[in-house]
């Protein structure tokens, strides 16, 4: 049957590798490709903020332009995300819709109303994977229905499964034009201006007469107007939230490029050996481009096995760049079969645990107040660009929660949800209780040191200086303990402790020591939960970072900020 289809993009905005797309395309007359701008459902069930949203219309921006190099559009729908699908599937005479498979509750929850409304509408639904490299269900399967809680026995069941499926072929022009009309600019798109365009020299007096045989025809292209991509002014977005990672496929896969010619540090890549703090990212920083889809995680996987065939020697799971492609796959799988994966309560593989609530405190740590400037420096460098180090990330993780203030890890899972470009259900939620100790890592002993972590890569202190310029003046001696600057160093730096820059909130020393009591304890309690995500081997994603303290934290000055 030759359909009348909209597909829905929703996480996967691109056209590489899009195989729910180019499913609708080869089975449909005409496709409608719409994106559903619910402002409810993004700010109160995806919580974005304001640099994701400038991520994300910069990615349907992205996505309308290389729609309309093939002939074709994006149609942006505003409003309540049902209400509106119904009213335009009823308008267009749609008999098909088609969207990616996804594994959060919401996105689960929103095909099952589709499927709904196609029963009463009358309408099919097509859903396919897409958004990872290996369908969910297929690994709960082969472990007998439930998802493996471990990274050894998850590899364990992908090596039953073999290699993902391979990406399909890309969309081009040919999938909605005929050979005449890819004789033509972009400019005449339009199916109108490509007939008024060649209607006078093929003596079509009626214009209308005119046609093309099309695999798949557009929507009337003068829609795309209609349903443009929103500025960030019309949703009243602030301007100057702009982060150096720009949205789109078209930028996912310049950078993407850019990493693979360097096929030597590809092959030798190693995730813990690379750097919190350099001013550059040193991995690959794909990561926001995987999360709303505008690059394809298997595409990836591929470019990176023939990397692998042609080097005599690489890296291997769990460090190289492939396992770190399995890791969030590892994480997928876990979040689709485990009841409140976000929340500490109601979830059976969470340690419960009786965190802190402390909103000072959380406000301090979230706006780059805490008076340890290498914890302020990761956490304004992802208030202003939306992205951040995966060890700056445990870094300031742990801090929060069992290294230093004893809240919750659902509190940091928010803040970065809110704020990292990259934040993603499953991954964001597993790396919180990870790096939490509530679940999947054991190393609790393991405390980072909110001044010597930082100083071992970057002892200049370079990084500081960058995001809080206001400690820019200060010695390297000073940068990461500038409390412990005498009076008059502190003049001749320009910033006085107290006044232009906090004192530390806390004793790192005195408080990480209560709190790996805390801990131990709660472990001990409920050894069962704790033993159900902890694998044979230790931990190899962490740095071998010893548990150590800040002599100086403690010296008088801190005193006076005690409580």
């Amino acid at each position: 049957m030759s359909h009348r289809t909209v597909h829905l993009f929703r996480k996967g905005l691109r056209l590489h590798d899009n195989p729910t797309l180019l499913a609708a395309v080869e089975s449909s007359q005409i496709l409608y490709p719409v994106y559903i701008l619910d402002r409810e459902f993004v700010t109160s069930v995806m919580h974005i903020g304001a640099l994701r949203w400038h991520f994300l219309l910069q990615s349907l921006q992205d996505l309308q332009k290389s729609l309309c190099q093939l002939g074709s559009c994006l149609l942006v729908l505003q409003g309540e995300y049902e209400p509106v699908l119904k009213a335009h599937i009823q308008k267009w005479n749609i008999t098909q819709v088609t969207l990616d498979a996804e594994m959060e509750p919401f996105y689960k929850e929103m095909e099952s109303n589709i499927r709904r409304l196609g029963e009463e509408l009358g309408f099919e639904v097509l859903s396919l994977v897409g958004h990872s490299l290996y369908d969910t269900k297929r690994i709960l399967e082969l472990n007998g229905g439930s998802p493996p809680l471990t990274y050894k026995k998850f590899l364990h069941i992908l090596s039953l499964l073999g290699d993902p499926e391979v990406p399909v072929r890309n969309l081009t022009a040919e999938d909605f034009q005929d050979k005449w009309f890819t004789c033509f600019p972009a400019a005449l798109c339009c199916a109108r201006a490509l007939r008024a365009a060649l209607a006078p020299a093929l003596g079509v007096c009626n214009r209308a007469e005119l046609s093309f045989s099309r695999r798949c025809r557009p929507p009337d292209l003068g829609l795309a107007e209609c349903y443009r991509v929103p500025l960030p002014v019309d949703l009243n977005i602030p301007l100057e939230s702009l982060s150096p990672w720009k949205g789109g496929e078209t930028e996912g896969l310049q950078r993407l490029e850019q990493h693979l010619t360097d096929q030597g540090w590809v092959a030798h890549f190693t995730k813990p050996k690379t750097i919190p703090n350099s001013l550059l990212p040193s991995t690959t920083g794909l990561s926001p481009y995987f999360s709303v889809g505008c690059l394809s995680v298997r595409t990836f996987f591929y470019r990176l096995s023939n990397i692998y065939a042609q080097a005599k020697h690489h890296s291997l799971p769990p460090v190289s760049l492939q396992g770190q492609l399995l890791w969030r796959e590892f994480f997928y799988t876990v979040a689709s079969a485990t009841p409140n994966f976000t929340r500490m309560v109601g979830n059976p593989i969470c340690l419960q645990i009786p965190w802190y609530e402390d909103a000072e405190k959380l406000h301090k740590w979230k706006t780059a107040q805490t008076g340890f400037p290498w914890i302020d420096a990761i956490m304004t460098q992802l208030q202003q660009e939306g992205w951040i180090h995966h060890l700056a990330r445990h870094a300031v993780a742990c801090f929060l929660t069992r290294g230093d203030l004893w809240i919750s890890w659902e509190e940091g899972m928010k803040v970065f949800e809110e704020m990292l470009l990259d934040a993603d259900y499953s991954i964001n939620a597993g790396n919180w209780m990870w790096l939490s100790a509530s679940a999947f890592f054991h190393q609790y002993t393991r405390i980072f040191c909110p001044v010597r972590f930082g100083k071992r890569t970057d002892p200049e202190g370079k990084y500081i200086r960058k995001y809080l310029p206001i400690l820019k003046n200060f010695p390297p001696k000073y940068i990461y303990e500038p409390w412990t600057a005498s009076e008059e160093e502190q003049k001749q730096a320009g910033c006085i402790i107290g006044q232009d820059y906090p004192f530390p909130m806390v004793n790192h020393k005195e408080v990480s020591d209560h709190n790996l009591q805390l801990m131990k304890q709660v472990r001990e309690e409920q050894q069962r939960t704790a033993q159900l995500t902890r694998d044979d081997t230790d931990d190899p994603m962490e740095t071998k970072v010893k548990r150590g303290h800040s002599e100086d934290v403690s010296k008088g000055k801190v005193a006076k900020v005690m409580e």
